[in-house]
C-alpha cells in the first residue's frame, strides 16, 4: 500500500531531502533524530537513548550498548517536503557504516557537544563528508549542560576542522535557563515552553536586542564577503534583507564555502523545528546535486536524477531481516518498479527486483515503485554487496563505490561444537555481506578461520552476532593487531631479468627498478608512517612498451601481500621503473607481470625494512587527581603524548597509542579514575613497531 511518504506521480525531486546525522559517539545524533521523527508527526512519543526506546537504535545490541552501531534509514514529512534521514554510528570502529551512508547522501547535519565542541571522531566523519563533497550544517547540541557555551563551540569548528561558520542563532539563557533561540536572519525570537509543546515566537528580549543587532550586522558582513550576489546588496544598502540572507547561506551550503550553524538541545526538545525549517531552507535536494557519474567500457557517463533517465542505482547496505535478505539502494536516474529487472554490470549478473520498500527503521512499507532521488530497499537481490551498481540492463554503467578502510584487528573464531563448522562459515559469509569492513581468512599456518575488523567493539558486536543472530556457540581467541612492513632504505638499478623456456612460446622480461620510501626515511618508533604504494616510470625510447609498465605495476602490486622479512604485507613504498628490454617474441603483459612480481620481491630483501603496528591518536578526559596516575600509565603503553587541556576540573589529554596497548585498557581506566575516565580513539595509521614485533627480520 503507498503511504503518504512515497513519491507521488510527479513528485518533484526539489520537495526530497536526502541526508545523515553525523556526530562523536554520546554528542545526541540518535536524539536529534527521535525529536525530528516526533516533530514531524512520525512517532507520537518521545524515544529515549536511555530507555531503549528509539526508533533507529532497534537493535538489541544498540539498545544494550546505548549506542548506535547500524545505520538506520528513517523518513518523515516536513512542510511539504519528505525527509529521508540516516542516523550514522558516532563510535570510531563503525566508521564505514558511515562511509557507506555518506556515498549516497545529498547532505548531512553535523552535530557536537556545546561542552566538547569538535571531539575526534567529530573530525573524522567531518573529513569522510568532505572527501564527498556532502553540503553540512552544524547543530550546537546540549545548550543545556553546564559549561555549555556556544562560541567555544564555534571556535572549535572554525580552528579543528577549518570551515567558515555562520552562526545563525544566538541562544536566550544558558545552562539549565537555556530557554529558546534568537533567529538572527529574521531577528525573532523562539522560546519554548517548560511544560513543553512548539516554540513560541515573539520580539527579540530587550536584553539582547543590541547583541541581536551587532551578530546580525557580522554575520551579513561574513556572508556578503563570501558571496558575490550578496555582496552587491550589502554594498548598496548595508545590509542583507531575510531573503537575500537566506538564498546566500543556500549557496553557501552548497558550494561548501559555508557552514550554517544553529544550537539547541535536543533532549528538551528544543531548537528541532528550526533545525527542521535549516534542512528544507539550506541543504540541496537531489536535483541541486551535480549529476552522478559512472563508466562504461572505459568511457565516462553522466546520469541526471530524472526519472526518465536510464535506472541506475547504487547498493550501500545489506541487511538480513525476517522479511528476507534486504539490499539498501540509493535511485540516482530513472525508475524501477517491482518485478523488473536490473544488471549488475560489475558481474554481468542479472537479478529482478521482488518488493520495493521504504524503510523507517526496523519497519518497512510497501512501495509500487521507486524513482530518481529515493532511498529504499528491496527484496530479491541475492549477489548484490554495499557497493554495487545496479542499472538498466539496456543502458550499462558502473559508479564509483564507497571505500572501504583496511582492518587492523584480528580474533580467532572457532565453533564449540564440529557439527556447527558448516553453519559457522555460512553465518561469517553473511557477516561480511552485510558488514565489508569485516574480513575473514584462514591462517596460513594453524589452519584458523580469523576474524578481522576495525577494533575491539567492532569485533564484539560481530561475535555477539554470531551468537544471537545466527544462534551459533563459538570460541574466541585474544585480539591480535595487523602487522605491516615498510622500507626505510631502498635500493636503485636493481635488476631482474625473468626468463622462462619449458616449450613453445617462452617468457622474457628485463626490468632495472628503484625501490625507495614513500615518507620519510627514517620515521621514529611512535610517529605515524607514511602507507600506501607509488608506481611510476621514467623509461624512454620505447624500450618497454606502455602495455607492459601496466603490467610491471601490477605485478609490484602482487609483490606487495607478502613482505620480505616478517611475511606482513608491505606499504609505504615508492617503485619506479627506470630501464628495461623486451624480446621480440616472447616477451608478453603476463611476462613483465611475472617481472615486477618476482623482481620487487627480491629488491624487497635487498633493502632495509621495518615492522609497522597500528597506532591510534587516543584523547582520554579524566578528573585532576588521576592524571598523573593516566599519565603514567600511557608512558608505559609507549604513547607519545601531544597536548592536555584543562578546563572545569577536568584534563583532556590526546596521545598517539599503539592500538594493541589498547586492549582492555577501557577497564583498567575506569580503576585508575574511579569510573569517572574515559577514553575516545580514532585510527592514526602505523609506526615503527618495538624490535619484540620485528621476529624474523634481519639485523640493520
Amino acid at each position: 500500500m503507498r503511504t503518504h511518504l512515497s513519491h507521488q506521480p510527479g513528485e518533484p525531486g526539489t520537495a526530497v531531502r536526502n541526508l545523515g546525522i553525523l556526530a562523536h559517539v554520546d554528542a545526541g545524533k540518535t536524539t536529534v533524530t527521535e525529536r525530528f521523527l516526533f516533530a514531524a508527526g512520525a512517532t507520537h512519543k518521545r524515544g529515549e537513548v536511555h530507555d531503549g526506546t528509539t526508533v533507529t537504535d532497534f537493535d538489541p545490541q544498540e539498545r544494550d550498548r546505548g549506542i548506535t552501531i547500524f545505520a538506520a534509514a528513517v523518513s518523515c514529512s516536513w512542510a511539504g517536503h519528505r525527509i529521508d534521514l540516516i542516523d550514522t554510528p558516532g563510535h570510531v570502529d563503525f566508521a564505514d557504516e558511515v562511509e557507506r551512508s555518506l556515498r549516497v547522501l545529498d547532505g548531512a547535519i553535523a552535530v557536537f557537544d556545546a561542552v566538547a565542541g569538535v571531539e575526534p571522531q567529530s573530525e573524522s566523519v567531518w573529513r569522510q563528508a568532505d572527501r564527498y563533497g556532502v553540503p553540512r550544517i552544524a547543530f550546537v547540541n546540549k545548550l543545556d549542560r553546564a559549561g555549555a557555551d556556544v562560541d567555544t563551540a564555534v571556535a572549535s569548528l572554525r580552528e579543528r576542522l577549518h570551515p567558515a561558520p555562520l552562526l545563525v542563532q544566538l541562544p536566550i539563557g544558558a545552562e539549565d535557563r537555556f530557554t529558546g533561540v534568537v533567529d538572527l536572519v529574521r531577528t525573532r525570537a523562539l522560546v519554548w515552553p517548560d511544560a513543553g509543546g512548539p516554540a513560541v515566537e515573539g520580539p527579540v528580549p530587550a536584553e539582547l536586542r543590541d547583541e541581536v543587532a551587532d551578530r546580525r550586522a557580522r554575520l551579513a558582513e561574513t556572508v556578503a564577503g563570501l558571496h558575490v550576489g550578496a555582496l552587491e546588496e550589502f554594498c548598496a544598502t548595508g545590509t542583507l534583507t531575510p531573503a537575500t540572507l537566506t538564498a546566500a547561506l543556500r549557496d553557501l551550503t552548497h558550494s561548501g564555502d559555508g557552514v550554517v550553524v544553529l544550537c539547541g538541545s535536543a533532549y528538551r526538545n528544543r531548537g528541532i523545528e528550526p533545525l527542521l525549517d535549516a534542512v528544507v531552507a539550506y541543504l540541496p535536494s537531489p536535483l541541486d546535486v551535480p549529476a552522478v557519474r559512472g563508466v562504461h567500457d572505459g568511457a565516462e557517463q553522466e546520469r541526471a536524477a530524472d526519472p526518465a533517465e536510464p535506472f541506475t542505482a547504487l547498493a550501500f547496505k545489506v541487511q538480513t531481516t525476517a522479511r528476507g535478505r534486504l539490499t539498501f539502494l540509493r535511485v540516482y536516474a530513472g525508475t524501477v518498479e517491482r518485478g523488473d529487472a536490473v544488471l549488475a554490470p560489475g558481474t554481468g549478473r542479472r537479478e529482478r527486483i521482488g518488493r520495493i520498500l521504504r524503510v523507517q527503521a526496523d519497519r518497512h512499507e510497501e512501495l509500487d515503485r521507486a524513482v530518481a532521488g529515493d532511498i529504499v530497499a528491496v527484496v530479491g537481490l541475492k549477489a548484490a554487496l554495499p557497493g554495487t551498481t545496479l542499472c538498466d540492463p539496456a543502458a550499462p554503467i558502473v559508479l564509483e563505490p564507497p571505500s572501504a578502510a583496511e582492518p587492523v584487528v584480528s580474533v580467532r573464531v572457532e565453533a564449540r561444537r564440529d557439527t556447527d563448522t558448516g553453519r559457522l562459515a555460512t553465518a561469517l559469509v553473511r557477516l561480511v555481506e552485510e558488514d565489508p569492513s569485516l574480513v575473514v581468512r584462514t591462517d596460513g599456518e594453524s589452519g584458523q578461520t580469523l576474524l578481522a575488523g576495525r577494533g575491539e567493539l567492532h569485533l564484539e558486536v560481530a561475535v555477539e552476532r554470531l551468537r544471537g543472530a545466527h544462534g551459533l556457540d563459538v570460541t574466541v581467541g585474544r585480539p591480535a593487531v595487523a602487522h605491516r612492513e615498510t622500507v626505510v632504505r631502498g635500493v636503485s638499478g636493481f635488476v631482474y631479468r625473468h626468463v622462462k623456456q619449458d616449450g613453445g612460446a617462452g617468457q622474457f622480461a628485463h626490468v632495472v627498478l628503484d625501490v625507495a620510501p614513500l615518507g620519510e626515511p627514517e620515521a621514529r618508533a611512535g610517529t605515524p608512517a607514511a602507507t600506501g604504494f607509488a608506481f611510476a616510470s621514467t623509461v624512454t625510447g620505447g624500450r618497454v612498451p606502455q602495455e607492459y609498465v601496466r603490467a610491471v605495476e601490477a605485478g609490484c602490486r602482487d609483490a606487495l601481500a607478502e613482505g620480505p622479512h616478517a611475511g606482513h604485507p608491505v606499504t609505504g613504498v615508492r617503485v619506479t621503473l627506470t630501464d628495461g628490454a623486451t624480446h621480440s617474441r616472447d616477451s608478453s603483459e603476463q611476462a613483465f607481470r611475472a617481472a615486477g612480481r618476482f623482481g620487487l620481491r627480491e629488491a624487497l630483501r635487498a633493502c632495509a625494512t621495518v615492522v609497522l603496528e597500528p597506532v591510534a591518536e587516543v584523547t582520554v578526559t579524566v578528573p585532576l587527581d588521576a592524571l598523573g596516575a593516566v599519565l603514567g600509565d600511557l608512558a608505559a603503553r609507549r604513547a607519545a603524548v601531544s597536548g592536555t587541556v584543562t578546563r572545569a576540573g577536568t584534563s583532556a589529554v590526546t596521545a598517539t597509542v599503539p592500538l594493541a596497548a589498547l586492549f582492555g585498557w577501557a577497564t583498567r581506566l575506569r580503576g585508575r579514575t574511579g569510573g569517572r575516565g574515559t577514553f575516545t580513539t580514532r585510527p592514526a595509521g602505523y609506526a615503527p613497531a618495538p624490535a619484540s614485533a620485528r621476529a624474523g627480520a634481519p639485523a640493520r
